[in-house]
């Protein structure tokens, strides 16, 4: 089953015929949603010309079918964006993500006074400031935990430290499904989403999903062992001339009870 043909199935059957004008006939519908023939009618394809795109044939479609069927989908502007990219994938993208940050980002990370780090491809941990540590603890954990997707889903602790965990856990499989998509040939990605699903069920019902999400920014709720409850928001960048490197920040109010706990944190760790 093609990448493109479930993520367009998945999305059809979100879609009432009322949300988009059809009337209900009456009549029992054997799969929820959308048929194929109704999408086809509404993107002002043959159902044929549709039918081949859930096949996973996408060659050749243009970029105003892909439009059109993603208008009567009412997918988003990442929806949208993956829907492209399903249809024409990218080829030889793979390129393996520095180790070793550079000196001027190195600088910029420690200058900063709230937890900020930096994630590479398949969102492993390369580097973090000292108030990322004393939050997250990054420093204590082994190696092969330092990655943001295998803690949360392979770890007690990675689950502890999530309240929301469930919320959490979609944007994290939202995310890795984005980044597939547009670097189908990283072998490193697809050894992570194979470790993943085999190790967390969660995982792999998420996956299943076909959920799409930036990390561009939010809210992080997290539960310190000693600190308690600490409620951030977050901004996702991604340096320029790093490709594949992105700086994550998190951000708290001034005078609210989460900068108090992290300066309290950031204190103790410095001792």
């Amino acid at each position: 089953m093609s990448e493109l043909g479930e993520f367009l199935r998945q999305r059809r059957a979100r879609i009432q015929p009322a949300d988009v004008g059809l009337p209900e006939l009456g009549r029992r519908r054997r799969v929820p949603g959308l048929r194929r023939e109704e999408v086809a009618q509404l993107a002002g394809v043959s159902v044929d010309y549709y039918v081949r795109l859930e096949q996973g044939r996408g060659d050749g479609v243009s970029a105003e079918v892909l439009d059109a069927v993603a208008r009567v989908l009412r997918l988003d502007a990442t929806e949208r964006g993956h829907l492209h990219t399903l249809a024409r994938p990218p080829r030889g993208t793979h390129r393996r993500t520095p180790r070793q940050l550079r000196p001027g980002l190195r600088l910029v990370l420690d200058a900063l006074a709230t937890p900020a780090f930096v994630l590479g491809r398949c969102m492993d941990v390369l580097a973090w400031n000292a108030p990322a540590d004393a939050v997250i603890g990054f420093s204590a954990l082994p190696p092969g935990e330092r990655n943001m997707a295998r803690h949360a889903f392979l770890t007690e602790a990675g689950g502890r430290l999530y309240p929301d965990f469930e919320r959490v856990a979609a944007e994290t499989v939202a995310h890795l499904r984005l980044d597939a998509a547009r670097h189908p040939d990283d072998p490193e990605l697809a050894a992570l989403l194979a470790e993943l699903t085999a190790g967390s069920a969660l995982f792999a019902e998420l996956w299943a999903r076909h959920g799409v999400r930036e990390k561009a920014s939010g809210r992080k709720l997290l539960l310190h062992p000693r600190a308690g409850e600490l409620d951030f928001g977050y901004e996702t960048l991604a340096p320029p001339g790093e490709p594949g490197l992105l700086l994550v920040v998190y951000t708290v109010e001034p005078g609210s009870v989460t900068a108090g706990r992290l300066a309290g944190l950031t204190a103790a760790a410095a001792l």
